[in-house]
């Protein structure tokens, strides 16, 4: 493929939104790049012009950077790069966007504690534990290594297999 791919270290402007669909699950936030440089008179780094992006993530990225981020955090995020310009009402205008392939904290400006996700999927059953013939959908608990259930989300995760968490 011919995408363009990026790595972009900065700071999350907005809060995630996670919406589930018949797809899988979407995320969707502002993220602020400052360009840093040198300043020889200051003798230090300062922040020249933001660039601000449109980030997506999908299936168990994008639910994971919704349990995981919020607004002001550092982070890097890697993806394919899209710019769009369209016309609106006359005017021109310009977005940049990054379809995200993975993200996580910037650990310069910081620490943090990683937690491993599992996948607990109950046998496909009706009524007093008889198997359902056709069913369609299966729901699966996410779990953190400890033992803790987080949530309950619809469907089963396209990008990691599940496993039973006894």
């Amino acid at each position: 493929m011919n995408d363009t791919m990026v790595t972009v270290v900065g700071n999350v402007a907005t809060g995630v939104e996670f919406r589930q669909s018949a797809a899988g699950g979407v995320a969707r936030f502002r993220f602020a790049v400052p360009a840093r440089r040198w300043d020889r008179r200051g003798g230090g780094w300062i922040d020249g012009p933001t660039s601000f992006y449109t980030v997506w993530a999908r299936r168990t990225l994008g639910a994971n950077l919704a349990a995981s981020v919020a607004v002001g955090e550092p982070l890097v995020v890697r993806g394919r790069l899209r710019v769009r310009e369209e016309e609106k009402d006359g005017r021109r205008w310009t977005s940049a966007e990054i379809d995200a392939v993975a993200a996580g904290h910037d650990l310069t400006r910081g620490t943090a504690a990683f937690r491993r996700m599992t996948w607990r999927v109950p046998p496909l059953t009706q009524g007093h534990g008889r198997p359902t013939q056709g069913q369609k959908e299966v729901r699966a608990a996410v779990v953190i290594s400890g033992g803790e259930t987080l949530g309950e989300a619809p469907g089963t995760p396209r990008d990691a297999a599940p496993t039973a968490v006894p």
